[in-house]
């Protein structure tokens, strides 16, 4: 689970900043209704990418219309769980919003600008600490499918000997025990060098108690593991839930210290998880990137990911049978 984050709802206002005081009658409905309409370019989701001094990070926004007034929506920051934002001012192909800090350190809120551009969105954001990043935004893919995938053959990611296919993304604490994938201790995630498009996905983990970690499917979205009570409300945060979107339908989880299986199938957006044999979360559609993405490039094929810098994982098979 990775904990910084943003997340922005829209509502579309007549002004945003202006110099002077709109009156009450010039706040009728004609005007709204106008206002939504110069604003429907921003009506849908894109793929975010935030210029942190020189340093990429993956953003993601979705705005949708309620109602015939108001713009909603979510956005979802480098890391974290998406969030939603009350309103976003729009104006003039300009817009502006606040949102309060996740997990972020600083104590003042976030300030996101920006504005429609003849290729996408881009603006600036102020962060909780103080500091001002440019960002750059495109329309993110639908990714349907018009046919059923075929699926190739399988392939066994873990070789049961070494990190062979594998870089860590920072200093290595991963090793192998036994024929087990082991992170002993919080440190560094790590990536598989082979990407992937659609595919199945078969894990076998071991998490000890209070541990915390999860499988990004093409490096972008994460599928929850972590020691979740059996009696918790199922959450998009907890065992088998696609981290910050997708709730599963019960928690499957069998405790620390025993060994567990995911079967996830991902063919476009649409994702199917099975958790310990049961069908928790079927063919349903991942909005966008969720926090902890390696990048927002949603579009592309992108690596298997698992995060171990919240806490002791362990895997003993991991096998991928990739799309034709």
């Amino acid at each position: 689970m990775h904990k910084k984050f943003l997340v922005f709802g829209v509502s579309c206002l007549l002004t945003l900043g202006a110099a002077g005081v709109v009156s009450a009658s010039d706040r009728h409905q004609p005007a709204a209704a106008n206002t939504v309409a110069d604003s429907s370019a921003l009506i849908g989701r894109w793929d975010i990418t935030i210029d942190e001094n020189g340093k990429s990070a993956p953003s993601w926004l979705e705005v949708k219309l309620s109602g015939n007034r108001a713009l909603v929506g979510h956005f979802v920051g480098a890391s974290g769980s998406a969030r939603p934002v009350s309103r976003v001012y729009f104006d003039n192909g300009k817009f502006r919003f606040a949102i309060p800090p996740q997990w972020e350190s600083g104590d003042q809120d976030f300030v996101i600008e920006g504005e429609l551009t003849g290729t996408g969105i881009q603006g600036t954001m102020v962060t909780s600490e103080g500091k001002k990043f440019n960002w750059k935004g495109v329309k993110a893919p639908y990714l349907k499918r018009t046919a059923a995938p075929v699926w190739g053959k399988p392939i066994n990611l873990f070789n049961g000997k070494d990190l062979t296919g594998w870089t860590a993304a920072g200093e290595n604490q991963w090793e192998v025990r036994n024929g087990v994938l082991t992170s002993p201790h919080s440190g560094a995630n790590l990536i598989s060098n082979q990407k992937f498009t659609d595919f199945k996905l078969h894990v076998e983990f071991r998490y000890h108690k209070g541990s915390n970690s999860g499988i990004y499917l093409r490096g972008r979205h994460e599928v929850q593991i972590e020691d979740s009570p059996k009696e918790a409300h199922p959450s998009s945060v907890l065992f088998s839930g696609v981290y910050g979107f997708l709730a599963p339908s019960e928690i499957a989880a069998l405790g620390p210290d025993q060994w567990q299986a995911y079967d996830i199938t991902l063919v476009g957006r649409m994702v199917t998880i099975v958790a310990n044999g049961k069908t928790v979360i079927s063919n349903q559609e991942i909005p966008g990137i969720t926090g902890g993405a390696l990048d927002s490039n949603e579009g592309e094929p992108g690596p298997i990911y698992i995060q171990g810098d919240h806490g002791p994982i362990e895997f003993r098979k991991i096998v991928i049978t990739p799309v034709k």
